[in-house]
């Protein structure tokens, strides 16, 4: 059973555009153990709503270092009535400098990843149990 710790929001400003970007920090447990963390950002004033994500999956135990870990860079949106993720290339992560998340992968080598499914997992999980990220895409409640 998964689990999901949630951080407060925090914001900066959006390089494009100047508006408020919003940043979600989130732990996820399974069975009561770390299992990865995501990240998350979107900017409520763009005209097209879509997510950027990173997931990092591996070693989060005492000893876990980030060359244990991988990380999946992501994004989410809404076509008509339904959540797609689309992965991304590492470069065009937010996170692309990042290292405390693992090795960041570009598209086809998470696709061919055995952890994918874990990733897709959590991403469901991330639209149906963060109020923060329903809100964005309005379907609090849903």
């Amino acid at each position: 059973m998964i689990e999901i710790e949630f951080e407060s929001p925090t914001e900066s400003l959006c390089k494009c555009c100047g508006n408020t970007t919003v940043r979600l920090t989130r732990f996820v447990y399974r069975d009561g153990d770390a299992h990865a963390v995501y990240y998350a950002q979107y900017t409520p004033q763009h005209e097209e709503k879509r997510l950027s994500g990173i997931i990092g999956l591996g070693e989060w135990g005492e000893d876990g270092t980030p060359d244990g870990r991988l990380a999946f860079p992501f994004q989410i949106w809404i076509d008509e009535d339904s959540f797609k993720v689309g992965l991304v290339d590492a470069e065009a992560s937010p996170w692309s400098h990042l290292r405390f998340l693992g090795r960041i992968l570009d598209r086809e080598e998470a696709l061919e990843h055995e952890w994918i499914n874990e990733v897709f997992h959590i991403t469901d999980h991330m639209v149906t149990d963060d109020k923060e990220i329903m809100s964005y895409f309005g379907t609090q409640g849903a």
